[in-house]
C-alpha cells in the first residue's frame, strides 16, 4: 500500500471514526457509568467485532476482484454514491441522544457483558457491512498484494477507533452536554464530510 495511499485512508478513518455511530454512543455511555477503565472491555469487544465485519467485507470484495477485474471501478462508484447517500442521510438525521441506564444497574455489570455489548453492536447493524464494502474499495491498489492491504486498512481502522472510543469513553461527562447542545450541527458536518467523501473519491 502506497504511503500517501495509507495516509488519505487515515485520515478518512478518523473522520468516519468521529461520525456518531451505535459503538461511539455505547463507548460514550459506559464511560459516563462506569468509568473509563470497565468501558475498555466494550471497547475491546468492538474493535473485534469491526475486525469481523471488515474482514467479511474484504473477502466479498477480494473474491469480486478476483473474478472480475473490472469490478474495482464499478464498485468505487457504487461505493461513491452510497456514500454520497448516506452523507444526506447524516445530514438530515436528529441530534445525537445518550441513552443511559439506571445507576443502580452500573456497579454490578461484568465486563464480559460490556465486551459482548460491544461486539454485538459492532456486528449487529447490516449497514456496516455495506459501509465497508463501500468504504475499502476506493484506496484499493490492483496492482498490488489485497490481502497486505486489507491487513493494512483493517489494522488501522480498528486502532483508531479504539483511540476513539476510550478518549470518548475517558471524556463522557464533558462530551454529553456538548453532544445534547451541538449534536444536529455536527451531524450536518459530517454528513456533507462523507458526501464530499464520496463525489471526490472515485474519480482520483
Amino acid at each position: 500500500m502506497a504511503l500517501h495511499t495509507w495516509l488519505l485512508y487515515l485520515l478518512a478513518s478518523g473522520g468516519l471514526s468521529i461520525t456518531p455511530g451505535p459503538n461511539t454512543l455505547l463507548a460514550l455511555t459506559h464511560g459516563a457509568l462506569h468509568g473509563h477503565r470497565k468501558t475498555l472491555c466494550t471497547i475491546s469487544g468492538g474493535a473485534l467485532g469491526f475486525t469481523g465485519v471488515i474482514a467479511l467485507s474484504m473477502l466479498g470484495i477480494g473474491a469480486l476482484i478476483q473474478a472480475w477485474a473490472p469490478a474495482l471501478i464499478v464498485l468505487k462508484w457504487v461505493g461513491g454514491a452510497y456514500l454520497v447517500w448516506l452523507g444526506v442521510h447524516l445530514w438530515r438525521a436528529p441530534g445525537v441522544q445518550v441513552q443511559a441506564e439506571s445507576d443502580a444497574a452500573a456497579p454490578t455489570v461484568s465486563g464480559a457483558r460490556l465486551f459482548r455489548q460491544g461486539c454485538l453492536s459492532a456486528v449487529s447493524n447490516p449497514k456496516a457491512l455495506l459501509f465497508y464494502a463501500a468504504f475499502l474499495p476506493q484506496f484499493l491498489d490492483p496492482q498490488r498484494d489485497l490481502l497486505t492491504q486489507f491487513a493494512i486498512m483493517a489494522a488501522t481502522f480498528v486502532a483508531i477507533e479504539f483511540m476513539y472510543e476510550y478518549l470518548l469513553a475517558r471524556l463522557a461527562y464533558r462530551v454529553q452536554p456538548w453532544l445534547a447542545r451541538h449534536g444536529r450541527r455536527f451531524n450536518k458536518t459530517c454528513g456533507a464530510l462523507f458526501a464530499l467523501f464520496g463525489i471526490a473519491m472515485p474519480a482520483t
